[in-house]
């Protein structure tokens, strides 16, 4: 069946602004649109065979997850300082004695830290859908600067560490996406149960979990829905059309 215009049903839909299920979709950057992953360990490994030693992917994967929330939770500072004290502490816990003068190799990379094949695709689709989009990071400015050059769309909104002087899993990205969405009907999709799923279920932000690494839940907050890629996120958006 058509529409008097000639137009499937289902397709109209999917581009009526008056039937999308929500407004404005945020997401959480790195790990979620950019493949950080892959980014920390080419870093890492790039760095350390300088020093004539190899590092695998999995053992710099698992102390930067264990050293970064650590440091973040010391307090605010700017996350160019942040990734300089995980590569210290991560370089010592891997056995490799990283000179501090060479600790900024992370943040020096970041701008070289590429989008997943399904990210630019999938946010074009939403952007021509009518969704409006946004980035939650725990980014500074200038490196968030750095990263925009590879999107294919432009964010309605940004909240960086930077702006809110706070780190998530604490809720002032959260708080001040609120402030400027106002009765926007909001959805937050993530990679990071711990920094995104969580503060978002207890502010009440509806949430989605990109699980990109099939991870398990930490705890007892469940989001909206679990997705493995962004593929599967617009899917389910448009089945809730």
């Amino acid at each position: 069946m058509r529409e008097a215009n000639g137009a499937p049903p289902h397709q109209e839909a999917r581009i009526s602004l008056t039937t999308l299920p929500y407004d404005i979709i945020t997401f959480d950057c790195y790990g979620t649109l950019i493949d950080w992953n892959g980014g920390i360990t080419a870093a890492f490994q790039e760095a350390a065979r300088v020093d004539g030693i190899n590092l695998a992917s999995d053992a710099i994967m698992a102390a930067y997850h264990d050293i970064e929330p650590a440091v973040e939770k010391q307090g605010y500072r700017p996350y160019r300082e942040v990734l300089q004290e995980v590569a210290v502490r991560g370089a010592a816990r891997l056995g490799w004695p990283l000179d501090a003068n060479r600790a900024g190799f992370l943040a020096e990379s970041l701008g070289d830290w590429t989008p997943f094949p399904d990210t630019n695709p999938m946010l074009e689709r939403l952007k021509e859908s009518g969704y409006q989009l946004g980035i939650l990071s725990n980014i500074d400015e200038d490196l968030f600067a750095s990263t925009r050059r590879h999107f294919t769309v432009q964010f309605d909104l940004l909240v960086t560490a930077e702006r809110v002087r706070s780190y998530k899993p604490e809720y002032a990205h959260f708080l001040t996406a609120k402030e400027k969405i106002g009765d926007r009907r909001w959805l937050h999709a993530a990679r990071s149960y711990f920094h995104d799923v969580v503060p978002a279920r207890a502010l009440g932000v509806p949430v989605v979990w990109v699980n990109r690494e099939h991870s398990k839940p930490l705890g007892p907050e469940r989001p909206d829905a679990e997705v493995e890629n962004l593929e599967e996120l617009v899917a389910w958006l448009d089945r809730a059309v």
